[in-house]
């Protein structure tokens, strides 16, 4: 299902909006908390999300010499953990439709020493800009919820992957315990915004996280996104509940 009815609008959290303001209303959001991006995460996951990264990255398919993309990877964490990975004869390219995200992402893996073998590039996610059959693998994690467009998100990741290659989604999905469902939807519309508010004094963008966060489609609604897309052996595993879940797909 496409992100946008035939009426021409579509959501921004639980708001309905033109279809073409979303794309600056969510850059508006990452450009506020790009500074403390990090210190969102910790917030909206308690800290779990360095655990649910450092497994994402480490069950991808990728060896030595492999070409990498990361979409919405302006922060640098996944292609710093595949880093290795890829060895010196790979490359990581770090897309990022968001300039203040892809800035701070650079400047951040430049003090971290991560200077050889990445790239960095503003890019849309629903239009990419690279060649077809480009990349082993394509990752995006914490960032397909935000697209306008995901099918076409996901129809440029199947052109830009080799024969082969692999996609990998990580994101927030549904949680599947009944019994956490209303403590998890309290931190999220309530506690949340109030750590905001206290330690980056922006309630707003976070809430409209938590939002889009329920607006996103489910593990079995993503994964028949990615069948329809024309990705090969489409799957996905809930980390913590179904608080966030890994999609995988296939180019043949």
């Amino acid at each position: 299902m496409s992100a946008s009815d035939e009426s021409g609008t579509t959501h921004f959290g639980y708001r309905e909006v033109p279809v073409g303001e979303k794309q600056k209303l969510v850059g508006e959001v990452f450009s506020s908390v790009a500074g403390s991006y990090d210190l969102m995460n910790d917030l909206m996951s308690l800290g779990i999300h360095r655990v649910w990264k450092r497994y994402f990255a480490a069950t991808a398919q990728v060896k030595k010499g492999d070409r990498v993309l990361d979409l919405a990877g302006g922060t640098g964490d996944i292609a710093a953990l595949l880093r290795d990975r890829v060895g010196e004869s790979g490359e990581l390219v770090l897309g990022d439709i968001n300039g203040q995200m892809l800035r701070t992402g650079r400047d951040r893996m430049t003090d971290r020493g991560h200077v050889r073998g990445f790239r960095y590039v503003q890019c849309n996610a629903q239009a990419l800009p690279f060649p077809d059959a480009s990349f082993d693998l394509v990752t995006i994690a914490f960032g397909l919820r935000n697209v306008t467009d995901k099918d076409a998100a996901l129809r440029e990741m199947l052109r830009v992957l080799k024969v082969g290659g692999q996609a990998r989604v990580l994101e927030f999905s549904e949680v599947k315990a009944d019994w956490f469902r209303p403590l998890y939807d309290f931190h999220s519309f309530n506690v949340l915004p109030r750590l905001g508010r206290l330690f980056a004094n922006d309630g707003e963008s976070y809430r409209y996280l938590a939002e889009s966060i329920r607006k996103h489609p489910p593990q079995e609604a993503l994964k028949a996104m990615m069948d329809a897309a024309g990705f090969a052996r489409a799957r996905y595993r809930n980390l913590s509940g179904g608080i966030v879940a890994i999609h995988d797909g296939w180019k043949t």
